[in-house]
């Protein structure tokens, strides 16, 4: 099997068409059946068969396309690393949920980035949903984020910090000064988590009835937070990071039922038989009282060791 092939078979089982994964590839339709004809030969499989609804995959054409992404993904990880190698870095490619990356991230990273002189972290953001596929893919090696109730053969997850989200107003909000049973009737304002069906808010938004009409998505946390200094509506925001606008009169707590849910972030790994050591040392880490102060407050690192090497490579 070549990675030619691997690629080419991946590519068609997550189209499902031939057609498709030659668009996909670049290629011709005849190049794509040149490689799935040296896979059926080689491996002795038939892999696929095609019906009107589309293409029916065989037990071991499923199997097929399940290695293939893994197998893509540890050449990819391999020639990465070994370009690491040559430079004298090591990288830690870490995806994160929104409000995660948002708010708690960037003093975690701060932190442990500056334990060692050679390595670099890359943080991609994205949703929850597709941290298993990422793993898989060996596109990331670590992710961290909301819990969720399914759990994935073949995927570790720890929890390490328990939080909560809270709903919050300006002080000219009707809001600031009254509760409401009627939350569902108000302005939302709200960060990209609430898009993710796993997220805190939006088992919040769920519980509460409030209607997509009254929902407002901005592109990050800090903006909603915004709008609601503005008495624009309701945000959501992390109770820890709130001490100083409630204290000082800017944002004003919502009193009314349901306007609170709890959280736990979770790390997500690989189960393998040789861990990735630099996967393994941030799990250990990241529940460490430190790394805790870290996501709550920032990381406090020295101005002599301080370095910002945290590198966004997407926001979803």
């Amino acid at each position: 099997m070549t990675p030619a092939q691997l690629r080419t078979f991946a590519a068609v089982a997550r189209h499902g068409s031939s057609k498709a994964a030659a668009t996909e590839l670049g290629v011709s339709e005849a190049a794509v059946s040149g490689h799935v004809a040296a896979l059926r030969k080689e491996l002795g499989d038939e892999l696929f068969r095609r019906s009107g609804s589309g293409l029916g995959f065989t037990p071991g054409g499923l199997r097929l396309a399940s290695r293939a992404v893994e197998l893509l993904g540890l050449q990819d990880q391999t020639r990465r690393e070994v370009r690491a190698a040559a430079d004298g870095q090591r990288i830690l490619r870490i995806a994160v949920s929104s409000l995660f990356g948002e708010y708690s991230a960037p003093g975690l990273i701060e932190l442990f980035s500056t334990r060692a002189d050679d390595l670099e972290v890359e943080m991609s953001v994205c949703a929850p949903a597709d941290f298993d596929r990422l793993l898989a893919a060996r596109a990331i090696d670590v992710a961290i984020g909301p819990a969720t109730r399914r759990q994935t053969e073949g995927i570790a997850t720890r929890e390490f910090l328990r939080y909560q989200i809270v709903a919050v107003v300006g002080v000219d909000h009707v809001l600031a000064t009254t509760n409401s049973r009627d939350l569902a009737a108000h302005t939302w304002l709200l960060g990209p988590s609430a898009v993710d069906p796993t997220s805190g808010a939006s088992r919040m938004l769920q519980r509460l009835g409030v209607a997509e009409q009254q929902q407002r998505i901005f592109q990050n946390h800090a903006a909603a937070l915004a709008e609601a200094r503005a008495g624009h509506g309701i945000a959501l925001c992390p109770m820890h990071m709130l001490t100083a606008e409630l204290g000082d009169g800017r944002l004003v707590r919502v009193q009314s039922p349901g306007s609170m849910v709890d959280g736990v972030y979770v790390t997500y790994v690989l189960r393998q038989e040789v861990p990735n050591p630099l996967a393994s040392e941030l799990v250990r880490f990241i529940s460490t009282p430190r790394a805790i102060q870290a996501m709550l407050t920032g990381s406090g690192a020295n101005v002599s060791r301080f370095r910002p090497r945290v590198h966004v490579t997407l926001w979803s």
